[in-house]
């Protein structure tokens, strides 16, 4: 994948989850998504684990939404591209979760599949503070809902 057409696909990925994030709809997010999409989050937080297929997939972002009460957001800094349909990005994130701003970064390395994203690993550049921002408050995880 060239990097022009990665920079497309995860610009319309990060724009579609914000706009999911603020509480619009999943449907254009869901059409981003392979059906048996794979989403790796590390660590020992309320939302570690891996979601497989898009409702697992979506559940996650949900509970994301949900802890961070429509406040969460995306910014894409960086990608990096080379043979394959391979494609790691650094993004910034931002969030008010119990009342307290949290920024952070990733990197996220995704499969693309044509224009759909086939797997995420997320990789946290600070894992301890990601685990404590992310379980401030839990919800029921959507692989066992």
């Amino acid at each position: 994948m060239d990097r022009a057409a990665a920079v497309a696909l995860l610009d319309r990925l990060h724009r579609t989850q914000n706009e999911f994030y603020a509480g619009g709809p999943a449907d254009a997010l869901e059409g981003l998504l392979t059906p048996g999409i794979t989403w790796t989050v590390p660590g020992r937080s309320a939302l570690a684990g891996t979601y497989c297929g898009r409702p697992q997939v979506l559940g996650y972002f949900s509970m994301r939404r949900d802890l961070a009460a429509c406040t969460f957001r995306l910014q894409r800094r960086d990608v990096l591209v080379g043979d394959g349909d391979r494609i790691a990005a650094l993004t910034d994130g931002r969030a008010t979760i119990a009342s307290v701003e949290h920024d952070w970064s990733t990197v996220g390395l995704y499969d693309a599949v044509g224009l759909q994203v086939a797997a995420c690993w997320l990789l946290p550049l600070d894992q301890t503070a990601f685990d404590t921002i992310w379980t401030a408050r839990t919800v029921a995880s959507p692989k066992t809902a």
